[in-house]
């Protein structure tokens, strides 16, 4: 007999009603209120680890975590208390910069304060054979001259500064006199090396062009053949007396070698003249201008059918021509035969153009030309004031007119002295002018005072851009487009400087600089 259908069926069971006390259901309401960042979405299996876009969410929520870094300002910006009247005035009595006062360029090259026990240690033990590699007496230099008016006596301290190149790990090149020292004469070193290139370039190759001239001298003093020059003179062991030269990376190796090339030939320049600097460059290290790596590339080159100067139709002139030449007593200009390299003898041909008569009295007028000499011989003078009229004509000569049936019937080489010359002239002035000042921050200062676009300003101001001659069919272009028309400008002021250095020597070219262009001025001018 079948059981009666009530007993099976299912049992319902229902929640029990729990009630929980009031306080804590407010605390878990707080609690849900507060939190109210979203979960991070979840992340599909099949997804790898090193995908991009898992990649940035973990970065994101990594960036949300770390708390900003407080900034401090540089150590430079934090002010000092200044020196008290006496500290001061002993520091500059004490100074070595001070102490001459006929050679006030050397001067300033000197270091700032008296060598200590460490320097002349140095000196002791490896400055005989820094000379010695270069060829000098290897007598103390104080010796040599009479009097501390002879440059040549603080040879020794020079020397010692241009081989202290910046080395963390050396107590005595970190010092302030030493540091700023090297520093200073590496500054001077670089326009001294690239003025002689160029003047002796420029002699040796009267019809070539300056651009094969600076492959040259990039292939001769280019930063990555210095170590080599350093080698070839047995100073690289005083350069890096703890390393091998041919081990080391590049980034370790031809900073501190450049320092110390620029600064070696900054020291000799300052005792001994630019002579020394050529007898160094080609005897000491042994640099040879006829090498197969130092030539200029193959580029088309126009033909030059015009004359030279007599002096260089004979022969190829060589570095002891140059080093050993002096310009006669009754000689037309300073550098006579720099300005016959420069400025052909068929420029005769554009005496008494139109040129000569409407634009030469007033660019000479405006330029304070002809300056006064005291000639022995009237004749003399007008021949000068003759080359100097057609010297401007040449600065004031694009190279549209003339260049490609006469290729130096322009301005190039004139503007490739003059660009050497006004940096020299400009270094010397800040290394007298600033005596506390590091070379890095001379540098800078030089870079911004000789910019491109305030050389052609200059020009500009003085209302001689009216007076360039332009070849016929670019000539509306260049007066109407300042892109065209400000960097030939530049390089008529260039020019300038160049015929100025050429014909009256260095004294003119500061003139022109700081008397007639006033390159010191403050820019940017006000408006």
């Amino acid at each position: 007999m079948a059981p009666p259908a009530m007993a099976f069926q299912p049992l319902t069971l229902t929640p029990l009603p729990i009630s929980l006390p009031r306080s804590r259901r407010r605390v878990r309401a707080l609690a849900v209120a507060a939190d109210q960042t979203p979960p991070p979405p979840p992340v599909p299996d099949s997804e790898p680890a090193n995908s991009p876009s898992r990649l940035l969410r973990e970065l994101a929520q990594r960036k949300k975590a770390v708390s900003p870094k407080k900034k401090h300002p540089p150590r430079r910006f934090i002010l000092k208390p200044p020196l008290d009247d006496e500290r001061l005035t002993r520091r500059f009595l004490s100074s070595p910069q001070l102490s001459l006062k006929a050679l006030p360029l050397l001067s300033s090259c000197l270091p700032s304060a008296p060598l200590s026990t460490a320097d002349r240690t140095w000196m002791d033990e490896y400055l005989l054979e820094a000379k010695q590699a270069l060829g000098y007496p290897l007598a103390p230099s104080e010796t040599l001259g009479e009097g501390d008016d002879c440059p040549a006596r603080h040879f020794d301290v020079l020397l010692y500064l241009a081989f202290q190149h910046l080395d963390p790990s050396c107590e005595r090149t970190r010092t302030r006199h030493v540091r700023n020292g090297h520093s200073r004469l590496w500054f001077l070193g670089q326009y001294v090396l690239e003025l002689a290139f160029c003047e002796f370039f420029l002699q040796r190759y009267p019809r070539e062009s300056p651009g094969p001239m600076r492959e040259r001298v990039f292939a001769l003093i280019g930063k990555k053949v210095l170590p080599k020059w350093l080698k070839a003179a047995s100073l690289h062991n005083l350069v890096f007396p703890y390393d091998d030269l041919d081990k080391m990376i590049r980034k370790d190796r031809e900073p501190p070698s450049k320092a110390v090339f620029w600064a070696l030939f900054g020291a000799i320049y300052l005792c001994f003249g630019m002579p020394e600097v050529y007898r160094v460059l080609f005897e000491a290290f042994g640099m040879d201008p006829d090498d197969e790596s130092c030539q200029p590339k193959l580029r088309r080159q126009l033909e030059d059918v015009d004359y030279v100067s007599v002096e260089f139709e004979k022969r190829q002139l060589t570095w002891q021509d140059v080093a050993a030449y002096r310009p006669p007593p009754d000689a037309l200009f300073a550098h006579p035969r720099l300005f016959r390299a420069c400025v052909p003898p068929g420029m005769h041909r554009f005496r008494g153009n139109i040129w000569d008569f409407d634009s030469r009295p007033k660019v000479m007028d405006t330029l304070g030309y002809p300056l006064p000499m005291n000639d022995r011989i009237p004749e003399i003078t007008d021949a000068r004031n003759i080359e100097l009229g057609l010297g401007l004509q040449l600065c004031f000569l694009h190279p549209s007119k003339h260049k490609f049936e006469h290729p130096r019937f322009c301005f190039e080489r004139l503007e490739y002295v003059g660009q050497k010359i006004q940096d020299l002239v400009l270094a010397e002035r800040l290394l007298m002018k600033h005596l506390d000042a590091p070379g890095r921050w001379l540098a800078e200062k030089h870079r911004r005072m000789l910019m491109n676009k305030y050389c052609g300003r200059y020009l500009r101001d003085k209302h001689l851009h009216h007076y360039v001659i332009y070849g016929e069919s670019v000539q509306d272009r260049f007066e109407h487009n300042r892109r065209l028309r400000n960097p030939s400008t530049t390089s008529v002021q260039q020019a300038l400087h160049g015929l100025a250095y050429c014909v009256y020597g260095k004294p003119d070219v500061r003139r022109l600089m700081f008397e007639v262009f006033d390159f010191e001025q403050v820019q940017p001018k006000a408006v």
